[in-house]
This record gives structure tokens, sequence and C-alpha cells, in this order.
């Protein structure tokens, strides 16, 4: 009976000591996006302004991605911040927080803020 326990938390402890580097880069499943420059990353960003400026009126336009983040569900999350200009010229960091899901074409802008 003791191997029995001995073995078990053997392989408990080897369990814990391999997942452990897996779940701590998890972040509940939102990871850096690796290529900001991406054409589909700068695609959803520079709708995501968009989106924004038809609701809100206020002519704001994309100019660069700063950094984002991304979990894939049923289609794909995004966390931007971004540097945008508005209407009258005025630049300023945002952050969004859009859903694309390709295979439906469904889009969402979920959060749109100046950024803090």
């Amino acid at each position: 009976m003791m191997k029995h326990n001995i073995l078990s938390v053997t392989i408990a402890a080897l369990i814990c000591i391999i997942a452990a580097p897996t779940i701590e880069g998890l972040h509940d499943g939102w990871e850096q996006i690796p290529n900001l420059n991406d054409p589909d990353v700068q695609e959803i960003a520079r709708w995501a302004v968009t989106e924004h400026a038809r609701q809100a009126n206020d002519g704001l336009q994309l100019k660069r991605v700063v950094s984002g983040m991304e979990q894939i569900v049923s289609g794909t999350r995004y966390k931007f911040r971004l540097d945008a200009v508005n209407g009258d010229g005025k630049e300023g960091m945002y952050r969004a927080d859009a859903y694309y899901q390709p295979w439906t074409n469904t889009r969402t802008l979920d959060y749109f803020a100046p950024a803090q």
C-alpha cells in the first residue's frame, strides 16, 4: 500500500510539473497577437475603428495597432490598443474589444473607449 501511495504522489507531482508551464501561459486563453501587421489583424482593427466612428460620428481613423491580445473561441475575440486620429486631427490612444467569426462574417464591437 505504501508503494502505491508513493507512486501516486510521484505521478501527480510529475503531472503538475509538466502541466504548470502550459497552464501558466494561458491567461484564460488570451495570448499576445504574434504579428500586429498581419492583414487579418489590421482588417479587424480598422473595422473596429470604422464601426466606432459610424456609431459616434466622430471621424476617427486608425493610425496603427499598438498592441493586442487574441482569444480563440467560436471565432476570435480581440483586445486592441490603437493609435487613432479624429476628424479634427487630434491623435489619441484607444482600447477596442472586437469579435470576428469568419465563416459567418459576424463582427461585433464590444467595447471602444479612450485608453487610460
